[in-house]
């Protein structure tokens, strides 16, 4: 359990302890039990002695906290503009970018694997895939990429379906956003966009009009640079997948890298980009 301390708590540890370090505690260090290190540091489980699946294997479970991280920071920022506080709603989404900037980089951790590396333990993961990511889901599902058929593999889950199922019914950041204008008097359409809207003019003239406002803007920029990002991971993601494995199978059952492409033609934001080319 974390004791709390204040500012004068720590001013007089420091002069007891003559400038250096707390070196005694009665059992786990606070940090240990803060962090939970004890658990963290036990959830690699590998199933091969391959030595590249180890990075394989953190380098996911790091990218599956930051994507609960960001479905934190969006959810925070609807609740935001709900209360019409764009100001805060603006840097909530500005600080999920520098969030997503650190996402991206993890690819780094697995951009060296060769086919013969990821050979090496590919087989004992058995139909694994990333794909079956809950929380990515609810990742895509907040940014508005919305598809009833992705609930499927989470059907023998009830737990994690009736989460997904209701982000998937529920408003996205997108359509929280599109609400904020509505009530500010921009002619949009009402209630959750459809699953695959292509890009409604109305919208596009409300983007157009909404760019005059500058708070307004900023909102705007800062939902293009998160885009930007998350079109980044896809593309990361798949030169990932073309430099381990080509375009064999995916061990989910797709056709591995070709759907990889498709997925990421698919803009989020549709009108936000379709707008620019009349401003």
């Amino acid at each position: 359990m974390i004791t709390p301390s204040t500012a004068t708590q720590r001013d007089a540890r420091a002069a007891a302890n003559q400038g250096s370090p707390t070196l005694a505690f009665d059992g786990a260090t606070p940090y240990d039990v803060y962090v939970g290190t004890d658990v963290l540091h036990n959830l690699q489980h590998t199933v091969t002695d391959a030595p590249e699946e180890l990075a394989f294997l953190v380098t996911t479970q790091v990218m599956e906290l930051y994507f609960g991280l960001l479905r934190s920071e969006w959810r925070l920022a609807q609740t935001q503009l709900d209360a019409a506080d764009v100001a805060a709603a603006t840097l909530t989404v500005r600080r999920s970018i520098r969030h997503f900037e650190a996402l991206n980089a993890a690819w780094a951790s697995l951009s060296w694997l060769t086919p013969e590396q990821f050979n090496g333990f590919r087989d004992a993961l058995g139909e694994a895939s990333g794909f079956q990511s809950a929380m990515y889901r609810h990742v895509e599902f907040l940014l508005g990429n919305k598809s009833s058929v992705m609930l499927r593999p989470y059907r023998r889950v009830p737990e994690v379906h009736e989460e997904l199922e209701a982000a998937l019914r529920a408003p996205s950041l997108y359509d929280s956003v599109l609400s904020l204008l509505a009530r500010r008097g921009f002619a949009v359409p009402d209630g959750v966009r459809e699953e695959d809207a292509e890009p409604d003019p109305l919208v596009e003239d409300a983007w157009v009009a909404a760019y005059r406002d500058g708070e307004l803007a900023d909102l705007a920029e800062a939902l293009i640079d998160l885009a930007v990002q998350f079109s980044d991971w896809r593309y990361r993601h798949v030169l990932a997948v073309r430099r381990s494995m080509g375009a064999k199978p995916g061990s989910g059952g797709s056709n591995g890298l070709r759907f990889l492409e498709q997925s990421m033609r698919r803009d989020i934001f549709p009108e936000l980009w379709s707008a620019r080319t009349r401003m």
